[in-house]
């Protein structure tokens, strides 16, 4: 298994690259990505994602659902969205961490 903790939309200096939610959920769901790829894995071997958005979840699923879409296409892993009061820093909108198997593995 591959246990990705929380991945969040940050430059190489620890900033938040995009403002909105979407922008930022873009660019988490590419950092899970490359940290998938380079552990052996791939967005198709998640089984389980945890989304934390800052806020009421009813309130961002509409603008995170079609990031989800987008990256995840067919696969659907098991998902829990989380609606919290803060998260890594004060720009941070999302953090997705994720649970996948190793790539080739049943």
């Amino acid at each position: 298994f591959v246990f990705v903790s929380g991945q969040v939309d940050w430059d190489g200096d620890s900033r938040v690259r995009h403002a909105t939610l979407e922008g930022q959920a873009e660019g988490a769901i590419r950092h899970l990505l490359t940290v998938l790829n380079e552990a052996g894995s791939s967005l198709e071997d998640v089984l389980q994602l945890r989304v934390y958005v800052r806020g009421e979840l009813a309130d961002s699923m509409s603008q995170v659902a079609p990031a989800l879409a987008r990256h995840f296409g067919a696969v659907r892993p098991a998902m829990t969205g989380i609606g919290v009061s803060s998260l890594a820093s004060r720009d941070t909108l999302i953090e997705i961490e994720a649970l996948a198997k190793l790539r080739g593995h049943p």
